[in-house]
């Protein structure tokens, strides 16, 4: 058998390699050639290469990309672009600390002084954040302290804090509280098309509520369809809002309508207790009275499975008290105070109270309702200004002013601070009951506690103390109020004609010279020739002429001095510019006036030339420019 060339050198290969000698593996040893001559400069060679590393860090990967990241050029924002809020994890630190301290303030009940507190500190080393902003708004809007509210949110707009959703809410239910629903409509406009948020349901809620308040249930309506386009899931507060614009429309397929549109929409059942007691309002409008109780039966009856809160409760109870089932409404209330379990379940609030103090004034039964007023502190509930003038008022309108005034002492006991409804309301009462002075002692009172009551109160003061023969008291009230009211010109012609017919002709003529010095107020040519015409009455016809004559010429005095007492001021101010030039500089004023003169006018005379030359020196004194040949 032969065997091919090729085969057999590759079989003499592979012999050598598997005989080949094989060296034993050597155990490995580490060989450290030592670079140091002793250990202590060893150690310090360690110790400079980590204060090389810790100034001098390796150039790994991640740094590489830091690096990287830090060379390219970052975009230039727009300017004009909103910011976004702060987060609340901001509120920490001093800045915590600060909104303590403006909480402090508000619970003590100085608002002015925590505004002003957060004014300074928004240019401080400790800015506030926007809810201690918001925090301060709040208690304004609060306290009907709208002016104050617009003023501040002003303010730290211009200051560059970025208001978040609840500074938009508090905006929009200041201009609805000041019955101006157009302004919040474009402030909302404004807040969707540019604001870098989403508006939250209390937005709408709030919207509505104005709106309907403020009898514009069309632009409530659209409103509502604005929340289902924007996603948002249907509300059931906001279908009560809408069906009570329509109970107050008198609106019952309005009602019904809406309550089974919200049906639908939640799946044929609504469970939210908020629309029954509308809903009963509407069935009772019909004169459905069975299917009014049934409803009611739904809502809180032992198989019900409709939630109730506080708000749903005293929609039912007000539904029952105004449609002639308050016997119905008292049970119920009797049974939502035991169900009342502070803070695990609220089922009663301040307007539950207020809600069967009106029952029970409404069927006459004032001690009852004071008892019930009296038992709020119990379940927790602080009264405020509002539900003391609610209480007062019906007292004052069935002539029960010692009971309304007894109610007015126990304010100040709880801390609650008259507003100028609670003054205007006692003191029309007052004046009801013949009591002028105690009605004027109220008005008094009320502009001491540096309220601002408007012009129709202090006309029905002035009527009233003049109808009395109380000329003093009215003119000493006009002397104190001209600076506070706007007075428009009856206001003028009312005390001007009680002083004429009294002959006190002087003091009627004091009133115009205040006028005509008062640049703020115009004298108008039907309140001249009404004082003309007094003036007439008492032989006096030419009087008003001189006092207008007198005072254009004390005017044209006062200008005229004026003008030199600027022309004066300019001199002294040329003649202390002058001081400052050096001697040199006069000197060659002096000398290039005098070669230009010459060679300009060819024949001045040398002594012309000193004394222009003493007009240069004096620093042009006479506010001249040396004339031209």
């Amino acid at each position: 058998m032969s065997i091919s060339k090729a085969a057999f050198l590759n079989h003499l290969q592979t012999l050598s390699r598997s005989y080949r000698h094989r060296v034993p593996p050597q155990p490995f040893l580490a060989v450290r050639y030592m670079s140091f001559a002793t250990q202590e400069e060893a150690a310090a060679e360690r110790r400079r290469r980590k204060r090389r590393l810790r100034m001098e860090p390796p150039v790994n990967s991640f740094n590489r990309s830091q690096q990287q990241q830090s060379q390219i050029p970052r975009p230039i924002q727009n300017p004009n672009i909103p910011k976004l809020p702060e987060s609340v994890s901001a509120l920490v630190g001093k800045r915590l600390d600060l909104h303590n301290h403006i909480l402090k303030l508000i619970r003590e009940n100085d608002l002015e002084e925590a505004a002003l507190y957060t004014r300074h500190s928004v240019y401080s080393n400790c800015r506030p954040t926007i809810f201690t902003v918001n925090t301060v708004l709040a208690a304004q809007l609060r306290q009907a302290k709208y002016g104050a509210l617009l003023q501040l949110h002003g303010f730290i707009n211009q200051a560059g804090i970025a208001p978040n959703i609840i500074t938009y809410n508090l905006i929009f239910q200041a201009y609805l509280d000041v019955r101006k629903p157009e302004i919040a409509l474009e402030h909302y406009k404004l807040f969707i098309d540019n604001a870098p948020l989403n508006p939250s349901i209390a937005t709408f809620r709030i919207l509505v509520k104005g709106l309907v308040s403020n009898d514009n249930l069309e632009k409530a309506m659209e409103i509502k369809e604005d929340m289902a386009v924007k996603g948002f899931v249907v509300d059931p507060v906001v279908y009560s809002y809408l069906m009570m614009g329509c109970v107050k429309n008198s609106d019952a397929d309005g009602v019904l309508k809406l309550y089974q549109e919200l049906k639908e929409k939640l799946g044929g059942f609504v469970d939210d207790g908020v629309v029954y007691g509308q809903l009963m309002k509407g069935y009772f409008m019909k004169e459905m009275e069975k299917e009014a109780m049934e409803c009611y039966e739904e809502a809180v009856g032992e198989n019900s499975k409709v939630r109730m809160s506080a708000m749903a409760y005293n929609y039912v109870l007000e539904a029952l008290s105004e449609n002639g089932k308050f016997d119905e409404a008292l049970k119920l209330f009797d049974a939502v105070k035991k169900e009342h379990n502070p803070p695990r379940h609220l089922a009663v609030n301040l307007g539950t109270f207020n809600v069967m103090v009106n029952g029970y004034c409404a069927g006459g039964k004032f001690e009852e309702a004071m008892e019930v007023f009296r038992q709020m502190g119990d379940f927790k509930c602080s009264p405020d200004t509002l539900s003391f003038n609610n209480l007062m008022n019906q007292l004052c309108d069935n002539e029960l002013l010692a009971e309304a005034e007894k109610l007015y002492g126990e304010m100040e006991e709880k801390n609650v601070k008259p507003d100028e409804y609670t003054y205007g309301l006692l003191m029309d009462t007052c004046f009801k009951e013949g009591k002028i002075d105690e009605g004027a002692a109220y008005y008094k009172t009320m502009v001491e506690s540096n309220l601002r009551p408007n012009l129709a109160v202090y006309n029905r003061l002035q009527d009233q103390l003049i109808k009395a023969g109380k000329l003093d008291d009215a003119k000493s009230f006009f002397d104190l109020m001209v600076s506070k009211l706007k007075m428009d010109d009856e206001a003028y012609k009312f005390i001007m004609r009680a002083l004429s017919q009294a002959g006190r002709l002087d003091e009627m003529l004091k009133i115009v010279d205040e006028m005509l010095d008062d640049d703020t107020v115009r004298v108008s040519e039907e309140l001249q020739e009404f004082v003309k015409e007094e003036l007439r009455k008492g032989g006096r016809e030419g009087d008003l002429e001189k006092l207008m004559e007198e005072k254009e010429r004390l005017k044209a005095e006062a200008k005229a001095k004026e003008l030199a007492d600027a022309e004066e001021k300019k001199k002294a101010q040329s003649i202390n510019i002058a001081a400052l030039i050096p001697p040199k500089a006069v000197e060659e004023k002096k000398e290039t006036a005098k070669l230009l003169w010459e060679n300009e006018a060819g024949g001045v005379e040398e002594a012309d030339v000193v004394e222009m030359a003493k007009g240069v020196e004096a620093g042009g004194s006479n506010g001249q420019d040396p004339p031209s040949c």
